[in-house]
């Protein structure tokens, strides 16, 4: 399937591929905000070889941006230009490699299906999966934590794909991960991630994820249309040891609104879509409490979801 692709007057062909493409796509779709605008083109690839294959052939000028589920994700309302990449279902494989405790998960996999195939093969350690939203490669990208782990404790490697469509295989040892993020090249594609265990009963590996998801559910406005923590927590010999979700709310932000944009009276590091907010009036949102936070106490707060496409 070969198709063409009009960016800034220049018309380029895109690369003949297994998988499917599909032009001016709505984002507000596969974004779990509901808002943003469209994408010039959206190419869900067969495999890993058509993920390379597409790399490899098409044009540097032609931007490239890879999301995948959404869940950490702001789109603006102008849509992002050139090629969205999403890897579905094709890249949710997950398989149990060794007696060593050794998942495999596919880079589309959902954060929570990796926790409970570790329940599945009794291994202890990534029950905190199951309360990180979204693809287990946002959360590679980005080192997600909760309830006291980082992805950083339990990652063993990676397999990934660079922008001319060469593949990397990676060991823990080869990058180093930080609070929220690591220092791989933003423009790779991760395809797949492997984490290790310890093997445990099921029963104890269960009670935990039933405490995790009961806390999540009680804590967090997870039944809104919502992309999860806004900011990252700062440094807490900046803030005094308090979380941005404290900082938020002693700066009077709870229940703070822009159009139809929300600050989470539940969870006041949660920004919501209340009906039909605009991308616009959720970025207005969050800098309104950026510079709140800082007015009230010093503290500069850093996005930790991910803001993409055009104003």
């Amino acid at each position: 399937m070969c198709s063409e692709l009009t960016l800034k007057g220049n018309q380029y062909s895109l690369p003949e591929v297994r998988g499917k493409y599909r032009f001016n796509s709505d984002l507000s779709k596969v974004n779990w905000f509901q808002i943003g605008g469209n994408a010039d083109v959206i190419f869900w690839p067969a495999d890993e070889e058509d993920l390379q294959n597409f790399l490899q052939e098409i044009s540097l000028d032609i931007p490239v941006t890879t999301i995948g589920v959404g869940s950490n994700l702001l789109v603006r309302d102008a849509g992002i230009r050139g090629v969205v990449i999403r890897l579905g279902k094709l890249f949710t494989n997950l398989d149990y490699l060794d007696s060593n405790g050794i998942i495999s998960a596919g880079a589309g996999s959902l954060s929570s299906s990796v926790a409970n195939f570790a329940l599945s093969h009794n291994l202890s350690g990534l029950e905190f999966l199951v309360g990180i939203p979204g693809a287990i490669g946002g959360a590679i990208a980005m080192n997600a934590g909760a309830y006291g782990r980082e992805v950083k404790d339990i990652f063993v490697g990676l397999d990934a794909i660079d922008r001319k469509g060469i593949k990397h295989t990676l060991e823990i040892n080869d990058f180093n991960f930080s609070y929220r993020s690591n220092d791989i090249d933003n423009n790779w594609i991760f395809t797949r991630g492997y984490f290790k265990g310890e093997s445990a009963a099921d029963e104890d590996i269960k009670l935990k994820m039933d405490e995790i998801k009961s806390d999540r559910e009680n804590s967090q406005p997870i039944k809104t249309k919502t992309s999860g923590s806004t900011f990252r927590n700062p440094d807490p010999e900046l803030s005094d040891g308090k979380r941005a979700w404290q900082l938020i709310d002693e700066a009077g932000c709870r229940g703070l609104t822009i159009g139809d944009a929300m600050v989470s009276e539940k969870h006041c590091n949660f920004l919501i879509n209340k009906s039909k907010a605009t991308a616009k009036d959720m970025e207005n949102l969050g800098e309104e409490v950026k510079k709140r936070v800082k007015l009230h106490c010093g503290v500069e707060l850093i996005w930790e979801i991910k803001r993409i496409g055009d104003k």
